[in-house]
Formats: structure tokens, sequence, C-alpha cells
């Protein structure tokens, strides 16, 4: 009864399913671990606050997966452009009257459930949508630069500035996945590499007008200096050497009072503790797996829009990830990245959850198509098919 259910309810990339499922688990064991120090000091001693509601907000990101899986993509097409006017005056308004967590301004309060909400979130999706649907209709039409390049390149270099406003570290890999999402599009390479100058001159600017030019300038400072460890990745070493092979065993991490957000930004820190390389290991292999059936959905697809929506959807969270990671154990400046679909989240666990689901439809669209086209083949056969006597 249960498997019928399944196999009726949830579509597409059985593979994919599992490994979101493993990583929701993960994420709520680490989390609780993780928080349990600072609900004990702002809930007045109630530990289990934030493991009921991060594993609420795991329960909604999944609902919006299921939801967008059962969503045709094609739809999606549609939408992209909509939503990217939507999310172009939000980032403004974010810049100006956005709630200052952690000296920047990224996030908008929604009223009545006061719960914080990213339009950078919203913007990367639709930014990612609008870039794969306009790839896939004008294929042919590359060399066009008025027409067809044009929009595309003021779309990514307005989109991914108003988020450098407030987030460097988002603005960047959300140029760095529409790069590689026009290569993988075949936009011509003398093109791409005038959209990086482009790219590189605005981005400055945006940089120096926004919030965290500082910030950034003295971190990217202090990865360069060898001399000069900051105290998060000094922590972060700690948690990882005293972790060892095996790890310290869940719940017992030391290092949870004393690393800088180490539910979000530095979990991965806190795995490497806990679960030592073994634990760390996994999660990485995790991620490439995620990549690898995002990439089976690609080779799968029929259509250029699907393909390259999956694409760049897969490379998005996992380029993500890995930043995450690498600066965890020190091969990359300190960010405020968190490790996607692991981290404690708000709003951004439902936007993952609508990403995956966008490649799953993709998935569950191509297999049906598989399906339809072997149908009459099968009917063929069938009647084709001596009869006993």
């Amino acid at each position: 009864m249960v498997k019928q259910w399944l196999q009726q309810n949830l579509k597409g990339d059985a593979v994919l399913w599992g490994i979101v499922l493993a990583f929701s688990l993960i994420s709520v064991l680490v989390v609780y671990s993780a928080t349990g120090t600072l609900a004990y000091k702002k809930m007045e001693g109630n530990t289990e606050y934030f493991l009921f509601k991060h594993s609420f907000l795991i329960m909604v990101g999944l609902g919006f997966m299921w939801a967008a899986h059962k969503i045709d993509y094609r739809y999606y097409s549609k939408l992209s452009l909509l939503a990217l006017i939507f999310s172009a005056p939000l980032l403004i308004i974010t810049y100006f009257y956005g709630s200052n967590i952690n000296e920047a301004s990224r996030w908008i309060t929604i009223p009545v459930i006061n719960q914080t909400f990213q339009p950078s979130d919203l913007a990367k999706l639709a930014l990612i949508s609008y870039l794969a649907s306009i790839l896939s209709k004008k294929q042919q039409k590359l060399d066009d630069l008025k027409h067809t390049l044009a929009p595309l390149f003021i779309w990514t270099i307005a989109i991914c500035g108003l988020i450098a406003l407030t987030n460097t570290s988002t603005a960047v890999l959300l140029f760095l996945t529409c790069l590689l999402l026009m290569f993988i599009g075949r936009v011509p390479v003398k093109y791409l590499g005038g959209v990086i100058v482009v790219g590189i001159v605005f981005g400055s600017i945006f940089l120096a007008l926004g919030q965290r030019g500082e910030t950034a300038m003295s971190r990217m400072q202090d990865f360069l200096d060898p001399t000069e460890i900051p105290f998060q990745l000094e922590q972060s070493y700690i948690a990882i050497a005293t972790g060892g092979v095996v790890g310290k065993g869940p719940g017992n991490s030391d290092q949870r009072d004393i690393l800088p957000h180490p539910y979000s930004d530095f979990i991965y820190s806190i795995i490497l503790e806990e679960y030592g390389l073994v634990g760390g290991v996994v999660v990485l292999f995790l991620y490439l797996a995620l990549l690898y059936r995002g990439l089976v959905t690609v080779s799968r697809s029929n259509g250029a829009f699907g393909g390259l929506l999956s694409a760049g959807l897969s490379f998005s969270l996992v380029i993500q990830g890995m930043i995450n990671m690498a600066v965890a154990v020190g091969l990359g400046p300190v960010t405020g990245l968190p490790l996607p679909l692991l981290s404690m989240g708000g709003t951004s666990l439902i936007f993952t959850g609508i990403s995956l689901g966008v490649i799953l439809s993709v998935s569950r669209s191509e297999s049906k198509q598989e399906l339809d086209a072997l149908a009459p083949v099968n009917a063929g056969a069938l009647k084709n098919r001596p009869v006993n006597a």
C-alpha cells in the first residue's frame, strides 16, 4: 500500500528523492546539535525549540518540492520573466528598508507570520529560469547580440548587481552560475568574455555602493594573508582537528558554543567534529550524487529548456555547497553562504525545495514521454503475439 502510494505521488528520479530525504535527516540531526546551547540561552531552557522549528520548515520545503514537481516544467518558462520583474524592485526595497541582520539588509520581514524572506532567493530562481528559457528558444540566433544576447546580459548584470548591494557571495555565485549556463547554452565565448569584463566593472560599482564592500575586501585580504587566520576559521580548524576520522559522536560538539553561526555558515565544521572525516565524505558524496542525478536529467531531456533549467539549478545548489565546505576547511575566504539542504534556514529551504522540485518535474516529464513512446511498441507486440492453442 505504501509502495503503491509512493509510486503514484512521488514521480521523477527516485534516486534524487532518496538523496533529498537523506539530506533532510542529516540536517535535522546536525541542526538540533548545533542549536542546543543557543536554544537553552534564548528560549529559557527549551532546547527542542529550534529542532521543532527546523523540522517544520523542512517539511514545508518538501511540500513545496512535491508541489513544484507536479507542475509541468514548461510553465516555469512563462513565469520566469514575470518573476524577474517582480524580484528586481524587491531587491531595491530590501536594500533601503530591509531587516538588518548581521550588519546586512538581506531580508524582508513578512507581516503577520513574522518570518524573514530573502528576495535574492526568488531572484536567483527567476534568473536561471529566464536564461534557460531564452537560450532554448533562440538557439539559432545566439549570434544576434542586440535582440537575443543583450536582454540576457542586461538582466544577469542587473540582478547580480542588485544582490551585490547586500550579499556579495550570493551575487558572485549567481553570476558564475549564469556564465556556466550561457556556456552550456552555446553562447559564443567572445561574448562571454565581454560579459565577464562588464560584470566585473559594474559589480565593483555595486559593491562600492553596497553594505558589504569593506567586509568582502577585508575577508579576501585575510584569506590571501598567510599569517592571518580569521576567528571563524580558527574555531573551524579546532572542530575539524578534534573530530578526527570518526568524530566525537552526535551531540558532542564543543565548538558549537564558540564558532559563529554553527547552524548555518559553518555547519559543515560541526559535521566534521561530530561525525569526523567519514561524515564529511558522506556529505560530499551526497552533493556529488545530487549533481550527477541532475546531469542525468539533463542528458535524458528531449527539450533544450528542460535540460538547461535542470543544469542551472543543479549547478547553483552544488556549487554553493562546495563553496561552503571549502570555506569551512580553509580553501576559500569566509562567506555568508549557508550549506544548502543542511543549514538551518527559513524561506531559503522553501526555494531550495522549489528548485529541486523543478528538476524532478523535468525528470518526471521525460520519463512520461519515454513511457508514451514505448506504449505503441508494446501494443503492437501484444497484437502480433501468437495465441496459445
